[in-house]
């Protein structure tokens, strides 16, 4: 299976040091928590170890990637032919979805995937259409502790976009 495979890779790269954690974001997320929806890619919110300047950096990523015969495609690196972005955790609530993600198998292959409140948080934070549509399905048909969701909004500065999201008609 391409995805058990792609997993796979990703738990390698922990294991040799190259990530130091990654958890499942993004529409391959929220199908753990919802009905399935259309999605391109495989986004995968990385932490990965920081310079003595503080600097971040990826390429580390996609030369271990590069040295097992993947190779980068714009922002992507296509692993069995599965899309994958990396996204450094690059802000607190993200790197708070990172540290608190559940850990699922997936066929035979253990990886950590954004739990639905923080991946509900995160899709709120950015804004984009697609994720507005996803949270509202997912407030409709996942399982959430709302408590938890409230405190996330509210320690993330997030309370003035939710108040706006649940006016909104549908």
């Amino acid at each position: 299976m391409p995805m058990e495979q792609t997993l796979s890779v990703l738990n390698d790269l922990v294991r040799e040091g190259v990530l130091l954690k990654y958890a499942i974001g993004g529409g391959i997320a929220a199908t753990f928590y919802i009905e399935p929806v259309a999605t391109y890619d495989l986004d995968v919110f990385v932490s990965v170890p920081v310079l003595p300047s503080g600097l971040l950096l990826l390429s580390p990523i996609y030369s271990a990637l590069k040295t097992r015969g993947f190779v980068a495609e714009g922002e992507y690196v296509h692993i069995f032919g599965i899309p994958v972005q990396f996204l450094p955790a690059y802000n607190a609530l993200v790197e708070e979805a990172l540290a608190e993600a559940r850990y699922i198998a997936v066929g035979c292959v253990s990886t950590n995937v954004i739990r639905a409140e923080h991946l509900m948080a995160i899709m709120l934070e950015t804004g984009r259409g697609k994720d507005l549509a996803r949270l509202a399905q997912m407030l409709e048909e996942s399982e959430f502790d709302v408590a938890v969701l409230e405190n996330l909004i509210d320690r993330h500065g997030l309370r003035r976009k939710w108040d706006g999201f649940r006016q909104q008609p549908g």
